[in-house]
């Protein structure tokens, strides 16, 4: 009987993950948010809003953004100096005290600044109670991410993988991305997920692998729907 080499426990240590703009993965779904970000700072409006669902890359745009204008993120305070760059991520469930991000974007709007704000949920929908922030918030400019191609995601989980230090043979991506959820978040779960059991096992990174972490994500979706 063969035994099977007990497992090593990996250490679920964060990946190095690059958010540079050269790192920006650019297609369909997101060309139009990197437009904006590239833009800056010839915006049309000193707010821009990047909406998208969980893992769409809001904090890489985000970052990148910050990088090219030199952005801070937004401690509740106003900025010491003009012009200002800041940004403002997740105000769709990060507290904040509403004043103050009035005070904020109405600063950016009367000519002494930028601001970027990410959200999962559009700013028509967003529950603010201050009826003079929901209205500056819903006069910004709104860049929407769209849901990814498989081009897209090929690119990603490309770079998921070598932010990780691994190797996935394309063939195996590619048969990964026709047996799995078309998202963001879904591949970013596989590249860890994959991470995760070749270290534990030792195993290489192939077919076997690879079907068993796509049935593991299958049964926990289908479970949580």
């Amino acid at each position: 009987m063969t035994m099977r080499r007990p497992a090593q426990i990996p250490l679920d240590l964060p990946a190095n993950s690059s958010l540079t703009r050269d790192d920006l993965v650019v297609g369909a779904a997101n060309s139009l948010a990197v437009d904006a970000v590239d833009a800056w700072p010839a915006w049309p409006h000193p707010v821009v809003v990047i909406v998208g669902p969980p893992g769409s890359g809001k904090t890489h745009l985000a970052a990148a953004w910050s990088e090219t204008s030199g952005a801070v993120d937004w401690t509740g305070d106003l900025p010491d100096e003009t012009p200002f760059a800041v940004r403002v991520e997740d105000i769709d469930r990060a507290p904040y005290d509403e004043s103050a991000l009035f005070a904020l974007v109405n600063a950016a709007r009367l000519g002494g600044g930028s601001v970027l704000l990410t959200s999962r949920t559009p700013p028509s929908a967003l529950d603010i109670k201050l009826p003079d922030l929901r209205s500056r918030v819903r006069a910004a400019t709104v860049v929407e991410l769209q849901v990814p191609d498989e081009d897209l995601l090929f690119g990603v989980i490309v770079k998921l993988a070598a932010d990780r230090q691994i190797g996935i043979d394309p063939k195996m991506i590619a048969y990964a991305l026709a047996r799995m959820e078309r998202s963001f978040q879904a591949a970013s779960e596989f590249v860890a997920r994959v991470d995760r059991e070749a270290l534990a096992t030792k195993e290489k990174i192939g077919r076997p692998l690879v079907q068993r972490i796509l049935a593991e994500m299958e049964v926990e979706t289908k479970s949580s729907s």
